[in-house]
């Protein structure tokens, strides 16, 4: 499978990962212009970026792009510099260069809106509008799919606001509104607390939802829930984050190369640490003669 057809396999499914295109290069490099690779949140890569020299690096900024969301073009060796373009040093010492594109792919906000009306229909349309995933659930029993991160609106109209809310505050959900009156959200809370319900849990709700408008109508009631999401999640409590796992690297201190401590196949034990290598010949020449890389230990 081609790496795009790999990467829209992925966005389908809602999984992160990274799209990492070459797109130039200077010999002698294994790498080609418009070799494409997927990078995983757990350090895998899927198709051919190039060698030993620039894979490990492209891994590290396509990684730390996944915990940033920001989009990342890269040059390693001597290339060019073009503004917007960040040099970055290869894992080893080579002659060739190489540019490459690094585009994180994170997956969409998720929303559970809970209710029957024409307020909870609006947001469910204006949410997925924005590109995130809207679920609209007329039922306590559609509560569960909140995992995570996901925002979660509790809009009954008074119906069954309670059951719903402590369903809810059950989930991992990162938001929490309940689209309510003042009066009406605080008699929800305060029933609420009465069952037994930490005052730690409850103040995860937003109550009433969203940004006050005053009077208004079902449509701008919505427009004025979704715009304290999007607040929320440009926050840095509603911010989205991908788990990724960092490699463990060291510089072989011979050649300078990066080396990922797991994969190392070469290692010597001095001065009471241990120190890593590319290669035997690296090894070697570091076990005959420590002193003369003392520098870089």
């Amino acid at each position: 499978m081609s790496a795009l057809g790999r990467a829209a396999r992925l966005e389908a499914s809602g999984e992160p990962f990274v799209l990492a295109t070459v797109t130039w290069v200077r010999g002698p490099s294994s790498g080609k212009a418009g070799y494409k690779a997927i990078i995983l949140p757990d350090g895998r890569v899927e198709g051919w970026l190039g060698g030993a020299c620039a894979t490990p690096t492209v891994v590290r900024h396509a990684l730390e792009a996944l915990r940033d969301g920001r989009v990342r073009a890269l040059v390693m060796g001597d290339g060019p510099h073009r503004p917007g373009v960040e040099r970055v040093a290869m894992a080893c010492d080579s002659e060739g260069a190489m540019e490459v594109f690094v585009d994180p792919y994170l997956p969409p906000s998720h929303l559970v809106v809970v209710g029957e009306s024409p307020m909870t229909g609006t947001l469910h349309a204006l949410a997925a509008a924005l590109g995130w995933r809207s679920e609209l659930t007329s039922g306590v029993e559609g509560i569960g799919k909140a995992g995570e991160g996901s925002y979660l609106v509790i809009a009954t109209q008074g119906h069954y606001d309670e059951p719903a809310l402590e369903a809810a505050l059950a989930t991992p959900a990162a938001y929490i509104g309940l689209v309510a009156s003042g009066k009406r959200a605080a008699s929800v809370l305060a029933w609420l607390g009465e069952t037994g319900v930490s005052e730690e849990s409850l103040a995860r709700v937003h109550a009433p939802a969203g940004i006050d408008l005053g009077s208004t109508e079902h449509e701008e009631i919505a427009v004025s829930v979704l715009a304290e999401m999007v607040a929320f999640k440009a926050s840095e409590a509603g911010a989205k984050t991908v788990e990724v796992a960092l490699p463990d690297q060291a510089v072989d201190p011979v050649c300078g190369m990066l080396v990922d401590v797991a994969k190392a196949g070469f290692a010597s034990h001095h001065a009471g640490k241990q120190v890593y290598f590319c290669a035997a010949g690296c090894r070697r020449a570091f076990e005959s003669d420590p002193s003369a890389y003392h520098a870089t230990t």
